[in-house]
């Protein structure tokens, strides 16, 4: 399997074993792993690693590794996730710490949505989002979704606050083509 997608200053593929150093940095590193479950050490950022390698073998998709593409350099990941028991089909990201702030997040995830909706056949996506983490609340209201209040996530994150932000297919094409 090889899904590869280019945007300006972006490759999306699928996580290649030479991502895991800079995936472990960022897990490693106690703002960027926050919201995504929590610091964690080498050892078991392989193995949730392994996860979207595995996912898109075994589902056919799986968050993309985000590449620069000048410099070749892992950025982060985003893109479709339905683990079993998620409230929903999400398009979703995590970025390294030295990439915040520079629009790749916002570059990504909207490449992301489109493959998702093209490729896919899923009429509605969501964003698992942490009522604290304004940063992740600040992009996907940019991307055009909107908060539709808590929901519930699957063991081990049940304890976890969540709200859920969506957008439908049809939001999503039409503000797409607004902005062409």
């Amino acid at each position: 399997m090889d899904v590869r997608l280019e945007t300006e200053r972006l490759l999306l593929r699928i996580p290649e074993a030479g991502d895991f150093e800079r995936y472990a940095e960022a897990l490693a590193d106690a703002d960027a792993a926050r919201y995504i479950g929590g610091q964690l050490t080498r050892a078991a950022a392989w193995r949730r690693f392994l996860q979207m390698p595995g996912a898109w073998l075994v589902q056919g998709f799986g968050m993309f590794a985000i590449v620069e593409k000048s410099s070749g350099r892992w950025l982060g990941q985003a893109g479709p996730w339905k683990p079993v028991g998620w409230p929903g089909n999400e398009v979703g990201w995590s970025f390294h710490p030295d990439a915040w702030g520079r629009g790749y997040a916002t570059e990504g995830a909207t490449a992301a949505i489109d493959w998702a909706f093209d490729n896919l056949g899923w009429d509605r996506i969501i964003h698992c989002i942490h009522p604290d983490n304004t940063s992740s609340q600040k992009l996907a209201a940019r991307l055009g979704s909107r908060n539709s209040g808590p929901a519930p996530l699957p063991e081990p994150y049940q304890d976890s606050p969540n709200e859920v932000w969506t957008q439908a297919r049809e939001e999503w094409r039409a503000r797409r083509a607004g902005a062409a």
